[in-house]
């Protein structure tokens, strides 16, 4: 089964896709992880996106879709896989060539984001200031949304309510992908 996570930062698309991965055994991969040990290595494109991270950019269309499309080649996910924070943008949808079973849009508002942001461990998230936090939440709105659009119209979104106790959200994403519980 081939799953992406859609969700502001603070969704909880980390713990959902764990969750996720764990009961139907294919991997998690988060490119928010990837992006982060790129940014630690002291090479050009490490303090590249380094710089790009800590401002509360999106990394560049092309560039992502060159790691995303690395990683994905591995054997690891050729049975399938669970993908949190791609695609971002609609240029990244179109382009995704890897075959989507679900999008699963775990729909939380920027206030609910935000404060449990506020409570999460960041001392060693250079990428957390708030202001690069806002930066992403307008992102999300600005080049996320339409990506949301864009699998609505393919009937491949399943929306669920994010702000609910994280078993219910498991449980209600579990049914809407017909896996029994």
């Amino acid at each position: 089964m081939k799953l992406i996570l859609i969700g502001i930062q603070g969704a909880g698309k980390s713990t959902q896709g764990n969750l996720l991965s764990k009961k139907l055994a294919i991997p998690y991969l988060s490119t928010g992880h990837i992006f982060r040990e790129i940014a630690k290595e002291k090479t050009a494109m490490g303090r590249y996106i380094k710089e790009i991270m800590n401002a509360g950019y999106l990394i560049p269309d092309d560039k992502t879709n060159e790691i995303v499309s690395e990683y994905l080649s591995r054997p690891e996910y050729e049975k399938g896989y669970i993908m949190d924070g791609y695609p971002r943008t609609l240029t990244q949808s179109k382009s995704f060539k890897n075959g989507i079973d679900k999008v699963i849009y775990l729909n939380v508002s920027d206030k609910e984001a935000l404060w449990r942001l506020s409570f999460r461990n960041t001392d060693s998230r250079e990428d957390e200031t708030l202001a690069a936090l806002r930066k992403r939440i307008e992102s999300f709105h600005k080049f996320t949304e339409p990506v949301l659009d864009f699998y609505r119209k393919k009937g491949e979104l399943i929306e669920v309510d994010g702000e609910k106790p994280i078993k219910d959200i498991f449980q209600e994403i579990l049914g809407k992908l017909g896996v029994k519980i």
